[in-house]
């Protein structure tokens, strides 16, 4: 444990905005003290379980209910950086998806905005204010509204290989993706919304969105090391690497280390606003700043140390509020079902009730938990790539068992054999003795569009003269870009791609005209003397593409919109009714 920090605030003692500028204060009324060296021997030894090279962020609050008076814990443990830098209360973390509460509680502030003409509610439909916005579906294209969308309950599954360079792409993109249920029929998680309602403070009020949220969330409540601009982050000096682990057979060696290596910002920004990926995942923060954000929510939008309303109450009451049941079914004996409202889901733990959200992006996991009758908050920030969320979960979860004064469940052992189990169900099935596709690789390369995915071009890896520059390019890069990841007794094609965590596609002969299709991600180590890159991957059995000759050539793509475990795939006679998406085969001089 390194760099810890406590803080005690007396709620009617104004003090500097500033979470630097807080300073101790005594009171005989305060809560008890969480992050004591028996928690933090704790929290060390969770990390010491996962063999993790990285660390956590972790804020505690609490609040009296005699006196009203705050008690701040903030801590840092582990290692920060690639250079051994360790973790404290003002290392930056990306946060991932709990920036979208950050977007909907937004929205709300432009909701309760008086002086919008006309006014815009909770059931406003999307079509009325966004004229691009549209989906397949023709009725949740036309009925849709904020609340739906805030609540991933449009039929829209996740769809996260979406390629897109701006907000206004991502949103004219939706219209041609596939839905996987019926217009409100079930919770399914979609980024892609957060993205959309991104749109709206500039489309209402000529504020672009990151601006919105800074002068009216951020600087009132004195969150100014928060930001969406990894470039002001690594300026700061206190922006964490995400830590990733190359090398390690995870069939052998589920929590392996390998060799360390630091993750590249899976959204940089250099300070404009207007990216894509700053609604649905793109704060950044610390530990001393979630403690901040905490408290305004567990005060219902009251600044913590000043008498001033930041957030209306209802704002903060709507978003919490479920909408949706996202967990039908408890995963433990202490827990719950689940329903979700705006970037908040709600349950119970023990038997007190919970509002939390968990953000996982490349490098950077977090999870922000508050139990509101006990004016509790929790929020643990990793930088371990692969076992960050596990992390943030256990720490979490023991970080509550002490303040609620409950017996230490090992949540730990629970969430490795978790990964134990996942690891073993996703171990491919071995490819059939001499298979052979109806099509040469050959004839398979070349371009392929899908018009909300765009277009890729699939280049033949074993070609020994490629027929356009562009693979000619790719193929000459692979040995140093893409090491080791190809068979050369597998026919394999390989693309590059812009989506979600990824740079490349590849797709390796498996029966027929069948492939298993992987995404590939090609991270520079940052390292004069080793290999210039290595790879990391996203595979899975279900993960295939199907090439076929229907009315027109192409392939169809399944096992990657990520609808859900309780939502099947699509069904029909051919290739491309049975896709979850379909790229079609084209010539780019037609």
């Amino acid at each position: 444990m390194l760099c810890f920090i406590r803080t005690t605030i007396l709620a009617a003692l104004a003090v500097a905005s500033s979470a630097q500028d807080q300073q101790p204060l005594s009171s005989g009324n305060s809560r008890a003290e969480i992050l004591t060296p028996k928690l933090e021997a704790a929290i060390d030894a969770i990390l010491k379980e996962f063999n993790s090279p990285a660390g956590v962020g972790v804020a505690v609050v609490q609040k009296s209910s005699t006196s009203g008076e705050w008690t701040v814990e903030t801590a840092g443990y582990g290692v920060a950086k690639i250079d051994g830098t360790k973790v404290t209360s003002d290392t930056l973390f990306g946060i991932g998806s709990n920036s979208k509460l950050f977007n909907i509680v937004a929205t709300g502030l432009l909701i309760s905005n008086e002086s919008l003409a006309p006014r815009i509610s909770w059931n406003t439909k999307i079509a009325s204010v966004l004229p691009d916005w549209g989906l397949l579906d023709p009725v949740a294209s036309s009925e849709s509204t904020i609340l739906d969308v805030m609540s991933h309950r449009t039929g829209l599954p996740r769809h996260d290989f979406l390629s897109h360079e701006n907000v206004q792409e991502v949103i004219r993109g939706l219209r041609y993706l596939k839905p996987s249920t019926g217009f409100r029929e079930l919770y399914q998680y979609n980024n892609h919304m957060y993205t959309l309602l991104s749109a709206l403070p500039e489309v209402l009020v000529g504020i672009p969105f990151e601006t919105y949220v800074n002068d009216f969330i951020l600087e009132p409540l004195g969150m100014t090391s928060t930001t969406y601009y990894s470039k002001l982050a690594k300026e700061s000096g206190h922006f964490a690497d995400g830590l990733g682990r190359d090398g390690v057979n995870r069939t052998q060696d589920a929590f392996g280390v390998g060799r360390v290596r630091p993750l590249p910002y899976w959204a940089p920004n250099d300070g404009v606003p207007g990216n894509a990926n700053s609604g649905d995942g793109g704060v950044i923060s610390n530990a001393k700043e979630m403690a901040i954000w905490l408290q305004a929510l567990l005060g219902e939008g009251q600044h913590p140390t000043e008498n001033k309303t930041v957030i209306p109450a209802e704002v903060i009451r709507r978003v919490s509020s479920g909408v949706v049941v996202s967990v039908p079914v408890a995963q433990f004996p202490e827990g719950s079902p689940k329903v979700y409202g705006g970037g908040q889901s709600r349950g119970t733990y023990r038997g007190f009730e919970y509002i939390e959200h968990g953000g996982a992006v490349w490098g950077f996991k977090s999870m922000i938990t508050r139990i509101p009758d006990q004016n509790l908050g929790v929020a643990v920030l990793s930088n371990d790539d692969p076992f960050g969320g596990q992390i943030a979960e256990a720490v979490k979860f023991r970080i509550l068992d002490e303040a609620l004064s409950l017996e230490a469940v090992n949540w730990t052992e629970r969430l490795k054999s978790q990964v134990i189990s996942s690891i073993k169900n996703s171990i491919p099935t071995s490819r059939p003795t001499n298979p052979s596709p109806s099509f040469p690789i050959s004839e398979l390369a070349g371009l392929y569009r899908h018009p909300g995915y765009g277009t890729l071009e699939l280049c033949d890896v074993s070609a020994i003269t490629p027929p356009s520059e562009s693979c000619r390019q790719l193929l000459n890069e692979i040995p140093t870009t893409l090491p080791d990841v190809f068979d050369s007794l597998i026919p394999t094609l390989v693309a590059t791609w812009r989506g979600f965590d990824v740079t490349h596609i590849s797709f390796a002969h498996f029966e027929h005209n069948m492939f298993n299709t992987t995404g590939l991600y090609s991270v520079p180590t940052r390292n004069s003397s080793d290999k210039p890159f290595w790879v990391n991957t996203i595979s899975d059995p279900g993960f295939v593409a199907e090439f076929a000759s229907e009315e027109k050539f192409g392939f169809g793509v399944r096992g990657f919109w990520g609808a859900g475990a309780d939502v099947e795939s699509p069904s029909g006679a051919s290739v491309k009714d049975r896709a979850e998406a379909w790229f079609e085969k084209f010539d780019v001089s037609s």
